[in-house]
């Protein structure tokens, strides 16, 4: 079933040629009331078109876009009294409008665009359930339901997302990505704890921490990416993104702790990431970017095991770090590769006083 535009229910197509010019409403009674049952559930199945020329696989700047943070309006405000609208976050960065350059007395919630903003996502990127008996209404039709429970929807809350995390709008971003977990969490009750919902889910929770650290919440940073941690480690490790992204999670708790003073459990967290990377550069020993990836393990933990105190085990892991830089061989075009294993090489030199 192909999933319908909530905004498209007073132009579906079979809307206008339904009733003829001056034709009586009462012919053909009997067959209408026939075939009313069958049209209410065929009409699901009409191929939708969105008023405003989105769809769920793609998206463009629109009526429902903040035109600063180029992503769907959050908390709207409309500007007084050129009348456009942004998202709040946005336009109190601005004394002027940025479209027509108006002066900006004060803003107002735009509560009804809100609501279609709203509306539209729910038609256009909330991962769905499948239509099921439970589904029906008491007089037996069936509701329209989105029965697309693809990522790709969920893709697509993660794009708006990071639009306004770029934007500096992150209440936004968290707004999205929460509905993305939600919707994630929702698929694994029903299909359990595929290897594609944990990867998703993993990544999206990562995302979620990145936003609260961006606001100083550490707390809730940690929160997020230790969840993320639990779903990743669930999956199998021969994959690279799977595992990129698990080691990553684990040194961003590691540096969360690192600055609040707690090295102890830093350098749990680092030496974690570190046998994570070090089992894929196993598995993967030909991947450049793995052995970058151990080094900068080896040098987390060695900085704390210095902050601690334990000189020899620091100078023990720079070494091994700066030995394997020293051994990586990398192609001509693999120019970004070679600027960071300089750049961790200059590093790793200055921890030895090289």
């Amino acid at each position: 079933m192909t999933p319908v535009c909530p905004f498209v229910k007073a132009a579906r197509p079979d809307d206008a040629s339904s009733k003829k010019l001056g034709e009586s409403p009462n012919k053909h009674g009997s067959e209408n009331e026939g075939k009313a049952k069958k049209e209410s559930s065929d009409s699901a199945s009409v191929s939708p078109k969105c008023p405003f020329g989105y769809d769920s696989g793609t998206f463009k700047l629109g009526p429902l876009s903040c035109m600063i943070c180029q992503a769907l309006l959050f908390d709207c405000a409309k500007c007084i009294p050129c009348s456009h609208v942004y998202c709040k976050v946005c336009i109190s960065r601005f004394k002027d409008c940025p479209l027509c350059g108006a002066d900006i007395e004060k803003t107002e919630a735009d509560t009804d665009l809100q609501s279609v903003v709203d509306r539209f996502i729910e038609g256009h990127a909330r991962i769905k359930r499948s239509n099921t008996d439970a589904d029906k209404d008491a007089g037996g039709d069936t509701k329209i339901v989105y029965e697309d429970v693809s990522l790709e929807r969920g893709a697509f809350l993660v794009q708006q997302a990071m639009r306004a995390f770029r934007a500096q709008n992150v209440e936004s971003a968290k707004s999205r990505l929460r509905l993305c977990v939600d919707d994630i969490r929702g698929q694994i009750e029903i299909m359990g704890n595929t290897s594609e919902l944990c990867s998703q889910l993993g990544a999206v929770l990562g995302t979620l921490g990145d936003c609260c650290r961006a606001t100083g919440d550490a707390s809730s940073a940690i929160d997020y990416f230790e969840e993320s941690v639990e779903f990743l480690t669930k999956l199998p490790t021969d994959n690279l993104e799977i595992t990129h992204t698990l080691s990553v999670s684990l040194n961003k708790i590691g540096d969360l702790k690192y600055y609040a003073g707690d090295m102890e459990a830093a350098r749990s967290f680092y030496s974690r990431s570190l046998n994570v990377r070090r089992d894929a550069m196993q598995h993967h020993p030909n991947v450049p970017s793995q052995t970058l990836d151990v080094a900068v393990s080896l040098a987390k933990v060695a900085d704390v095991d210095r902050s601690i105190g334990n000189e020899d085990a620091a100078a023990a892991g720079f070494q091994e770090a700066i030995k394997l830089l020293k051994s990586l061989t990398l192609k001509p075009e693999e120019v970004g590769l070679e600027q960071r294993r300089l750049s961790v090489l200059e590093f790793l030199n200055s921890q030895l006083g090289g």
